[in-house]
């Protein structure tokens, strides 16, 4: 078993060594072709070892450590043109079962809306049977931007987001974040073509095309999007094509004394370009909140969030995962009624204290996520958390039925440590 282990380790070892001697070779060659071009090479070391249990009875505890080196190239040879490339590195180590399924809340797709992608993993091969290791990568941005007088065009994979809101974002359907995930510092990349036409002081008129697998219009995206400033509110609105599904969305935000103030919904019209669209499949999702920061050291919000696609009851939530709202829409809240508050306090210039609080209001059912964070050195950074689930557990694992949202999910600790280059 020892000696598994150390050869699966010296395997990943290889593999990191490989990426850095290839980002080197890439540097260099670029930069002896360049005089007055601006290069840039930068990127992270990422580890999170997480512990975790089961929420069903007479589990143990699990344990995953995973692993992230991230490789950022930009290449600006003018002004109005520049070059952007992002690799992920990936190994992770866990249990077997972790590599087909999720024990945590329902997820999104990572990367659907790609026209095509590189194979992953890397190790095992299909082939092969699957143990505790597994090395996976990513290409994450290969996009091209250029500016002219009358817009600035984005073509290739990149980041695409939306929404004001803290917590859960209605109009944020493309490659959404689920409340749980751990790294959230860069957006997964999808393809698309974009061009954003400014439009007085602060407004513009952002709009797209994000393709989907092989360029099929049924699994791609159209959208439009406006925003202007007026009377010291940020508006915006969104015409959103997804899927066959129609998004309308509105967005605005704005301080109220010295507080900040957001409203952020959206409203999904499933398949309403079908000869008999369904429209009791159509929903309502809402997010309304304020913040505000004391003192400078410590930072508040609180946030309401409706969601219309959610099950009423916990016996249904299962059932209710068939909704379409579920399979292309982004959401991943079961419910309908959701509190959420949450902090950030400043202890030391060094060590910062947070936490989030996301309630059920219906089921009822909590998770609480609490963190500590040090900052080490300028460029290092180390925080450990933890996500704790509160409701009425699953009774059997044979035949597991929700009794409640966040009492199904298990209670998660972790440590991250992060270096920047």
């Amino acid at each position: 078993m020892r000696r598994g282990n150390s050869y699966q380790l010296s395997v990943i070892s290889c593999q990191l060594r490989e990426i850095v001697v290839l980002a080197i070779c890439l540097m260099i060659g670029t930069l002896s072709g360049i005089a007055d071009a601006e290069f840039r090479v930068g990127g992270y070391y990422k580890n999170f070892s997480t512990v975790f249990n089961s929420p069903l009875p007479d589990t143990s505890l699990t344990g995953v450590v995973v692993n992230r080196l991230r490789l950022n190239l930009s290449y600006a040879p003018a002004d109005t043109l520049s070059f952007a490339l992002a690799y992920d590195f990936t190994p992770r180590v866990q249990d077997p079962l972790l590599f087909s399924q999720s024990p945590f809340a329902i997820g999104v797709a990572s990367s659907g809306y790609r026209v095509a992608d590189l194979d992953s993993p890397l190790y095992p091969s299909e082939e092969a049977p699957v143990g505790s290791v597994g090395i996976y990568h990513n290409l994450d941005r290969a996009s091209i931007q250029f500016s002219t007088d009358f817009a600035d065009f984005s073509i290739g994979r990149d980041a695409i987001a939306w929404g004001s809101a803290r917590i859960i974002n209605p109009t944020d359907v493309v490659a959404p974040y689920t409340y749980d995930q751990l790294d959230t510092e860069d957006r997964v990349g999808v393809d698309a073509i974009r061009v954003r036409i400014p439009v007085g002081v602060m407004g513009e008129v952002d709009t797209g095309y994000i393709a989907g697998a092989d360029f099929d219009f049924d699994k791609s995206a159209v959208f439009l999007r406006t925003q202007l400033n007026a009377a010291e509110t940020d508006f915006s609105i969104l015409v959103l094509e997804f899927q066959r599904d129609l998004l309308v969305g509105f967005d605005v935000a704005r301080g109220i004394g010295g507080a900040g103030f957001w409203l952020e919904t959206a409203y999904v019209l499933t398949t309403p370009f079908d000869d008999e669209p369904d429209a009791s499949a159509d929903y309502l999702r809402t997010s309304v909140g304020l913040d505000y920061s004391f003192g400078g050291e410590t930072y508040a919000f609180i946030e309401y969030h409706f969601n219309g696609a959610g099950a009423k009851k916990p016996e249904n939530y299962l059932t209710n995962l068939e909704r379409s709202a579920y399979t292309r829409g982004g959401v991943y809240l079961l419910g309908r009624h959701y509190l959420a508050p949450g902090f950030t306090r400043q202890l030391t210039p060094l060590v910062s204290f947070s936490g989030q609080i996301l309630f059920n209001l219906f089921d009822p059912s909590t998770w609480v996520a609490p963190q500590i964070a040090y900052n080490i050195a300028e460029d290092i950074h180390l925080s450990v958390g933890g996500f704790v689930s509160i409701g009425k557990r699953p009774q059997n694992s044979e035949s597991p039925e929700f009794q409640s949202e966040f009492g199904s999910y298990p209670n998660l600790f972790f440590s991250s440590f992060r270096v920047y280059f």
